[in-house]
């Protein structure tokens, strides 16, 4: 297959929202609700996302796209973790300027306040 080919394939997936992978849905949506509990989203798997404001869902996304990065980073090392350590300890919630009394997710976490 020549690269056109394997952009036009990988275009297609994205736009059906499939995975590159189809064996790896299950693995992906146990990474999806792991990373949602850890941003404080609980039962996620069964949440209505309209609900979510788009910010936390693309935070959602953002995590991941974050942990799967970080996880080839250490296959591709031998394991070592980098000197920078793990990126997630910055913007717990809790810890904006607004001292941790907003009810949403998003105050939480926006660098601006």
């Amino acid at each position: 297959m020549n690269q056109n080919n394997m952009r036009m394939e990988v275009l297609r997936n994205v736009q059906n929202k499939k995975p590159v992978n189809p064996s790896a849905k299950k693995a992906l949506d146990q990474l999806k609700e792991e990373t949602a509990a850890e941003i404080g989203l609980t039962n996620y798997r069964n949440m209505y996302k309209g609900a979510l404001t788009s910010a936390d869902n693309g935070r959602v996304g953002g995590h991941m796209v974050r942990k799967m990065i970080q996880s080839q980073q250490n296959q591709m090392s031998g394991g070592r973790q980098g000197q920078q350590g793990q990126r997630g300890q910055q913007g717990q919630p809790g810890q904006g300027g607004n001292g941790g009394n907003s009810s949403t997710l998003t105050s939480q976490y926006d660098p601006n306040q």
